[in-house]
């Protein structure tokens, strides 16, 4: 069977991209990072997914991003603002080079296992404006990865990068998750750690919104919805 590494942040993202993979055929072998974001909230909502997803192996990576914040995810000297629309400015809870560094750290895992495959679940539709969610930036960490690996360089064994919901709205993810039997319950969207969704940051705006155009109940419990 065919191995794959899917970036899995227990967001609905990465559960979607997982399912997704699994329906594909892979064995997967999902990776999280503990990257020293505001709350574990998400982590714990991914092994637990990963659990009932049956997934081959998960990986935690720590990383400590915040011993230099510049992001309201990892600097608790920022706060994580409400959403306030639309913004064509990069928000302050983008994570300098977040997804350039996990792409990294999992093509290292993909060419020790010998997987070729990557699934990251980024959009450039639905991305709140970050340039890591980029299709030009996807395709070249891809070429990058290919050129430091040797399985890329030297074997012709190159690893693939999957963004399948790349050009895809939320609400169409959110369908072809339901077509999956994804469970949404086992995700977590919010930017806040409280014991429930908060409804008021960009993340949860997003997600809320997505669900009411597809068609669908969140299962999430919000405070505010």
């Amino acid at each position: 069977m065919k191995k794959a590494v899917v970036l899995f942040s227990g967001g609905l993202d990465s559960l979607t991209a997982l399912h997704l993979a699994q329906s594909q055929g892979f064995e997967v072998h999902a990776m999280s990072f503990d990257y020293g974001q505001r709350h574990d909230k998400e982590l714990q909502i991914a092994r637990k997914a990963a659990i009932a997803c049956n997934v081959k192996e998960h990986k935690v990576v720590s990383l400590n991003m915040n011993a230099w914040g510049g992001s309201a995810l990892t600097d608790e000297n920022l706060e994580v603002p409400e959403y306030k629309g639309e913004s064509a400015e990069i928000p302050v809870t983008y994570v300098p080079a977040r997804n350039m560094i996990f792409l990294s750290v999992a093509a290292s895992y993909a060419e020790a296992i010998g997987a070729q495959d990557i699934f990251i679940g980024v959009s450039q539709v639905d991305y709140s404006g970050y340039v890591d969610c980029r299709q030009e930036f996807i395709e070249s960490m891809e070429a990058t990865i290919n050129k430091g690996t040797v399985c890329g360089a030297e074997e012709g064994k190159p690893i693939k990068i999957h963004a399948p919901f790349m050009h895809k709205t939320k609400a169409e993810e959110i369908r072809i998750g339901m077509e999956l039997g994804v469970d949404y319950s086992l995700s977590w969207t919010c930017y806040n750690g409280f014991e429930q969704a908060c409804g008021t940051c960009d993340s949860c705006v997003l997600r809320l919104k997505a669900f009411e155009e597809a068609g669908f109940e969140d299962p999430v419990k919000y405070q505010n919805r």
